[in-house]
């Protein structure tokens, strides 16, 4: 289950950090110090993508086989 949820992970991360700097980039008030924050963007974006790969894979892993 550890290997799928790290694929899982992999790709997740990636979407949500790239969501999380586009929203910097978008929004004007946060445009305005978008040398600071995108860093934080990226990296929450990959910590939140872990609980979520995590209960995916899980989910994944116990459905029955066909």
């Amino acid at each position: 289950m550890m290997r799928l949820a790290v694929v899982l992970w992999a790709v997740a991360a990636t979407t949500l950090a790239g969501i999380f700097i586009i929203i910097v980039l978008v929004v004007p008030s946060l445009a305005e110090h978008d040398a600071k924050l995108i860093l934080p963007a990226a990296l929450s974006g990959a910590l939140i993508a872990a609980p979520i790969s995590y209960a995916i894979a899980k989910k994944l892993t116990s459905l029955p086989e066909a």
